[in-house]
């Protein structure tokens, strides 16, 4: 009886670690679209030359697109020479297993090939183009169950770089931002492409905002950025419930805003900085409570952390920055980390910087001032450095261009 009882201890123990670190990430910046991964037991400081390498994938194409992470494959897009856009799914090992044709990809000739970050929803995979086309992919039987361009639906023109929104899954619906005086957001049905409500009321062009559902008193608000406004929407009917306007030299508008206690952090980058604003008590309205300009990040992601906002800004070259979200004010800022893409897992902020450097920062996530604990940089893969990093299973997965690299990230077990 004792050996069974020590057997049974040591296969929880070991699930129990496995399960530290182990956490899927089935949708742009993580499992609640805001940048903060549900993984724990990682390394708090890194070696002098970086995490390990666990493998590289090459030959991916090209495309900017985060992974999406479920139940241990790991799905990322890329358009290949032929200007097709393809769904590669890789094993664990980053064996490529299946690649998955879902349609034409963008040739603007600044970002060619794929942009959106695969919505994994059970056996299904949602992916828009940057030709504004939405696509259904049966995970199962490796094909297209559906594709419906939006901007032809719904009578929208496509952003000036072409699109790069992440869409979104809510119950039977899948929302997109086709923009327009038909449908600024529209919400179809996931399993067969129909239209079930579109946003009517403000004639405003589409943006690279991924849209997320958050919770306000109890109620459930969609929020997004289109090219000029923040705009929060019933995602049960579409509805329009307000509108705050925030104008940017360009129809970017990338990041996602983030929710706390009643205030929506926004931010637009290239000079136009962002701010929080105060919801009314039944969500049906909205006032500016503060507006910032150092931390002006344009479409690197902001993450709040115990009610501090960290993200980059973009003004002079670049800094990483704290804001303490109730007030706006500045904890700290530094040079020593530019402009990239910023998440959060475990008490750790990670920034991939870009376009060109590729260089990775491990940082404690503290509003007391900047401390890194781990440095490297990103070899291999081609283009710019623009893809948000995914954290999952112990890894932190970076797209570079046509490849992607695989590092270990996770504590001793």
């Amino acid at each position: 009886m004792k050996v069974l009882l020590s057997i049974l201890s040591a296969l929880i123990l070991v699930a129990s670690a496995s399960a530290a670190h182990a956490a899927d990430s089935p949708q742009f910046r993580g499992p609640h679209r805001d940048g903060n991964f549900d993984e724990h037991g990682l390394l708090k400081v890194w070696p002098e030359n970086g995490p390990r390498v666990a493998w590289v994938a090459r030959s991916l194409g090209k495309g900017y697109s985060s992974p999406s992470v479920v139940q241990r494959k790991i799905y990322v897009t890329g358009m290949l020479e032929d200007q097709n856009g393809y769904v590669f799914v890789l094993n664990t090992k980053g064996a490529l297993k299946r690649k998955i044709l879902y349609g034409k990809e963008t040739l603007e000739k600044q970002a060619p090939g794929s942009r959106s970050t695969p919505t994994i929803d059970g056996d299904r995979l949602y992916v828009l183009s940057g030709l504004g086309v939405l696509y259904c992919v049966d995970l199962n039987k490796s094909e297209k169950k559906w594709e419906v361009n939006v901007l032809e639906r719904f009578g929208g023109e496509n952003s000036t770089w072409h699109l790069a929104e992440s869409v979104l899954v809510d119950g039977n619906r899948v929302i997109c931002t086709p923009g327009g005086k038909d449908a600024l957001i529209a919400a179809l049905d996931k399993m067969t492409g129909a239209t079930i409500w579109t946003t009517t009321g403000l004639n405003d062009k589409t943006s690279y905002c991924s849209p997320a559902i958050i919770t306000h008193r109890g109620r459930r608000i969609l929020v997004t950025v289109t090219g000029t406004y923040v705009v929060g929407a019933d995602p049960g009917s579409g509805a329009l419930l307000w509108k705050f306007e925030h104008h940017a030299p360009y129809d970017i508008h990338a990041v996602t805003p983030l929710y706390k206690d009643g205030l929506l952090y926004y931010v637009g980058g290239d000079g136009s900085g962002g701010g929080a604003l105060e919801l009314s008590p039944n969500g049906s309205a909205v006032t500016s409570k503060w507006t910032d300009t150092n931390l002006d990040c344009l479409h690197h992601g902001v993450v709040l952390v115990d009610g501090y906002l960290y993200g980059t800004g973009y003004k002079g070259g670049g800094k990483l920055v704290c804001l303490e979200m109730a007030t706006g004010k500045l904890m700290w800022s530094t040079k020593e980390v530019q402009l990239g893409d910023v998440v959060y897992a475990d008490g750790m902020i990670y920034v991939y910087e870009g376009p060109k450097s590729g260089i990775v920062s491990l940082v404690e996530a503290v509003p007391t001032g900047f401390q890194r604990t781990g440095k490297f940089t990103v070899s291999e893969g081609t283009d710019q450095h623009w893809a948000h990093p995914t954290i999952s299973n112990g890894r932190i997965y970076l797209r570079h261009g046509d490849a992607l690299v695989a590092y270990e990230i996770a504590g001793p077990k």
